[in-house]
């Protein structure tokens, strides 16, 4: 497979690597021709995992490398780390005030963001493009990391791991908007395709992600470190306290051992293939 992306330009492996994780989203919708309803002490377990992946992909495939990359550059390694992590949670806060959206499991009157009169569906839908615009951002800063050539930390095969990982915590996001919509009265293809579709923004936001830092290198650490505090505040904000949501004797320790087990996949896969 590395070799095989290698072959193309960092925009392009941005690119093939986002269509990946939209792809896995739209698998994860696909459950919904199978299943009518979820347990919720698997969907805590799935959106536990889910948290625990990006944890770690935002130390091991954007924080250490932004922090060397920054040295390399004769930048201050905790000044460039610590300003590009404030404003990518900034930027993710400034974006959940005003897109209109709906978390899982609250009704249509607690929706977030400026009001609107959207329907659920498209609201429960927004609530997740929220979360993929930093994630194919973080993949495709990640690519465009290799291409500067800075650094050591920056591989091709890191940002792979960081692809995958991405690609197996969108899974249980896309059951998590199409079935819920299945059992509000959604025909199936219906509910599938508002699923897959809040995947759609990371290969968009994987390729900007790409281009700008190719275009201009300097910006590349507090990019990654931007990348790393949007995941972190996805993560806070909206992951953990939806897996952390008890409902019809769900059991939330399943959200911290689905998050254990999410951050270890992760760790190993950028630990072993980075």
């Amino acid at each position: 497979m590395i070799q095989w992306i290698s072959q193309y330009g960092p925009v392009q492996q941005a690119l093939i690597a986002t269509l990946f994780t939209w792809g896995v989203t739209a698998l994860g919708a696909g459950l919904v021709f199978f299943f009518k309803t979820i347990n919720k002490t698997v969907l805590n377990g799935m959106l536990g995992f889910a948290a625990g992946v990006m944890i770690a992909a935002s130390f091991w495939s954007l924080l250490a490398p932004g922090i060397e990359l920054a040295e390399e550059l004769g930048q201050v390694p905790y000044i460039t780390a610590a300003s590009g992590f404030l404003l990518g949670g900034g930027f993710l806060y400034m974006v959940d005030k005003l897109l209109p959206h709906l978390h899982l499991g609250l009704d249509t009157p607690d929706a977030e963001g400026i009001k609107t009169n959207w329907q659920r569906s498209v609201l429960l839908v927004m609530a997740i493009t929220l979360h993929n615009i930093p994630e194919g951002l973080a993949v495709g800063v990640a690519f465009g990391a290799v291409a500067a050539g800075v650094g050591t930390s920056a591989t091709l095969a890191g940002a792979v791991a960081l692809a995958i990982g991405i690609g197996l915590q969108n899974f249980p996001e896309g059951a998590a908007v199409s079935i819920p919509l299945r059992r509000e009265g959604f025909s199936r293809t219906k509910a599938f395709l508002y699923g897959q579709s809040s995947g759609i923004v990371e290969p968009i936001a994987g390729v900007l992600g790409a281009y700008a830092v190719i275009k201009i290198q300097p910006i590349l650490p507090y990019a990654l470190a931007f990348a790393a505090g949007a995941m972190i505040y996805v993560v806070v904000e909206e992951l953990i306290p939806e897996a952390q949501r008890e409902e019809g004797g769900s059991k939330t320790d399943i959200a911290s051992i689905g998050a254990m087990l999410g951050f270890t996949v992760m760790m190993i896969l950028d630990v072993a293939l980075g």
